[in-house]
């Protein structure tokens, strides 16, 4: 069952501006303050798939990234999806993109997919999980394999 359907549109929104206190505090360089969005346990993985345990290790990674190569860059992202597995567990999907300090505008290669948790906590939605993957358009060995593993209709039908 989907609780989204019932879920009133106020919980939504507060997710919705929980996102963009996310984008603000990396706008910002501010580690601390974009950490401060997820749970103390979160598990976060990057587009490299490393793999970050906690809101402190969260901070610190980032700050090393705030202070070197991200210096000065700027999240965007979009909602694609959010529903609500429970009252106070949601699932989104968001698009987004960091372009890097001296760029106009991001590179279309630079997009993701970020698949997040979101848990409600004494009143509070903060993010429990995320992972991010880099889209790319399929190489020629990947468009390959999808073709021999599709069936084939048969023209007899």
């Amino acid at each position: 069952m989907s609780f989204s359907a019932f879920h009133e549109p106020a919980e939504t929104a507060a997710i919705r501006e929980r996102l963009l206190r996310l984008y603000e505090c990396w706008n910002q360089g501010d580690a601390q303050a974009y950490a401060a969005c997820f749970t103390e346990d979160v598990d976060y993985v990057a587009f490299d798939g490393s793999h970050i345990r906690g809101r402190q290790a969260n901070a610190e990674a980032h700050q090393a990234l705030f202070d070197g190569v991200l210096r000065g860059s700027t999240l965007d992202g979009e909602v694609k999806s959010l529903r609500f597995l429970a009252p106070d567990v949601a699932l989104i999907h968001t698009e987004g993109v960091v372009k890097l300090r001296w760029q106009r505008k991001a590179p279309k290669g630079r997009r993701s997919i970020q698949t997040t948790v979101a848990v409600k906590r004494e009143g509070v939605w903060y993010f429990t999980a995320f992972q991010n993957t880099r889209i790319q358009p399929p190489n020629a060995f990947a468009r390959l394999m999808l073709r021999l593993m599709t069936p084939k209709r048969s023209a007899a039908r």
